[in-house]
């Protein structure tokens, strides 16, 4: 096109003039010429954060492209040229940059594969190997980091509550990676989530997205944050020995305000500069009251109506035996759902095969049987008669537990409604002396009029009569 121009020839067809042979000639005396254009190249740094400013989801390239022709409108890039050289740019940043990440929008959250040994400080061995947790914004990569004594749920869910606090408000979606604490079921659409995990979100107002399995670019902020804390923080205190996960997290805590402040190589600013300018005035504010941690558990109300947390039973009502109910544990109180409904809430105890029961969960007659303690039931025992009284105290001493004996004894003791506290009182006498004392003994004493009977205390002995060396009577025994 060059050459051609030199030539005049503009327009097609061709005149009659120009053949083949014609052209060849023409042309191979012809030099292409350059013009030499200094155009102003944007400011695609500028270009880059004006995509991810928070207010300005409506911001484009082409719209980007025409401010800066009316800039420069005598010299500028047509909008392929435009678009052709913000990408050539943006091919030199680091991968995680090459997305578009809108401020306050995603929080990218992960652990360094790389631990952090714990020494005793009086036999030098290592307690724990700490975990490292890592939060990075997509917008300012804007890094949180912390050790806890493991990935387990607890520790997990409250490094989410440090990371919002760090920061000072929360992102619109956080983007974890599928571990045990934060999935339940991975799926690549809809994956289930830890239910503990689940309400920390819904405290904060957030979202939570985990990136999909095996696809590591979901998350490629928390791989790069990941490194650069590895890099940085980690490396540096690879020759410190440290005693405690305070201590430890101290140091963390030191290097990460110098992490933050770190220059960035290809762009202006720092993370703490962007964060301050983009993150900070995009996130949504911290809850009005703060996070308590609530770890939930599925359980299953047994036959007694009681529930086994942590090897703690609680009652609820006794309507839903055999129901699956839903537990938060929380520091100081267990509270117990049906279909989101409570229907129970007790004070958190840590003794293990023990029960928490509320009288109000029980059946009538469990409770009309929890009412007699066996103080009250000698008492009503006492009022008849010594004997009666006697056999309750024999019922209860010979029991496992006083629980077991309270059926017993209030059955004995609701004869004397039947049949008269006299009769009741003469009955325990006769089994006393006959040594017919059980609860059926009395009972068919009673229904068969024989409390009043005659009680033969001398026994027959037919053997007393007869002499031999081999036979003996009674008294041979005593």
């Amino acid at each position: 096109m060059n050459r051609a121009a030199q030539l005049g020839i503009t327009d097609w067809p061709l005149a009659p003039i120009w053949d083949d042979a014609t052209l060849e000639r023409a042309f191979l005396k012809t030099v292409v010429v350059h013009k030499t254009q200094h155009k102003p190249l944007p400011n695609w740094a500028g270009v880059y954060q004006e995509l991810k400013t928070p207010g300005r989801k409506g911001v484009t390239l082409e719209l980007l492209w025409q401010e800066y022709a009316e800039r420069s409108p005598e010299q500028h890039y047509s909008y392929n040229h435009f678009c052709r050289l913000y990408k050539e740019w943006a091919a030199v940043l680091q991968p995680s940059m090459r997305q578009t990440h809108l401020a306050g929008e995603k929080l990218f959250v992960d652990y360094c594969g790389q631990t952090m040994p714990i020494v005793d400080p009086d036999t030098g061995e290592i307690t724990c190997r700490a975990q490292i947790f890592v939060a990075v914004l997509g917008a300012s990569n804007y890094t949180f980091a912390e050790a806890t004594r493991s990935q387990q749920l607890e520790d997990w869910i409250m490094s989410h509550k440090r990371a919002f606090e760090f920061f000072g408000g929360v992102p619109q979606l956080v983007v974890p990676d599928c571990l045990k604490s934060a999935v339940s079921v991975a799926r690549n659409t809809d994956p289930d989530l830890n239910p503990t995990y689940q309400m920390l979100a819904a405290h904060f107002g957030t979202a939570i997205m985990p990136a999909r399995p095996r696809k590591p670019k979901d998350k490629s902020k928390a791989e790069v944050g990941v490194q650069v804390v590895t890099r940085w923080i980690l490396a540096v205190l690879r020759h410190e020995i440290f005693h405690s996960l305070a201590h430890l997290n101290q140091r963390i805590a030191e290097l990460l305000i110098k992490l933050n402040k770190k220059p960035f190589q290809k762009l202006p600013g720092c993370r703490a500069s962007l964060f301050n300018e983009l993150d900070a005035p995009a996130l949504q504010p911290l809850p009005r009251f703060p996070y308590e941690y609530t770890k939930i558990q599925r359980v299953l109300a047994g036959k007694d109506y009681h529930v086994d947390i942590e090897k703690h039973y609680y009652s609820v009502p006794y309507a839903l035996v055999g129901k699956r109910l839903e537990a938060h544990i929380r520091a100081q109180t267990i509270v117990i759902y049906h279909h989101g409904q409570v229907v129970a809430e007790h004070p958190r105890s840590h003794r293990k095969g023990q029960h928490t029961c509320d009288m109000a969960h029980m059946p009538d007659h469990h409770k009309v049987m929890l009412e007699w303690s066996p103080e009250r039931l000698l008492k009503w025992a006492a009022s008849i008669g010594i004997y009666t009284q006697q056999w309750v105290q024999e019922t209860l001493a010979h029991a496992a537990h006083p629980a077991l004996a309270v059926r017993p004894c209030l059955s004995l003791l609701g004869q004397s409604e039947t049949y008269s506290k006299a009769r009741l009182e003469a009955a325990c006498l006769r089994g006393h002396l006959t040594g017919a004392n059980r609860l059926h003994n009395i009972r068919a004493i009673l229904k068969n009029g024989l409390e009043y009977q005659p009680v033969q205390t001398v026994k027959h002995d037919p053997l007393k009569a007869l002499v031999h060396d081999n036979v003996h009577g009674e008294s041979y025994f005593h």
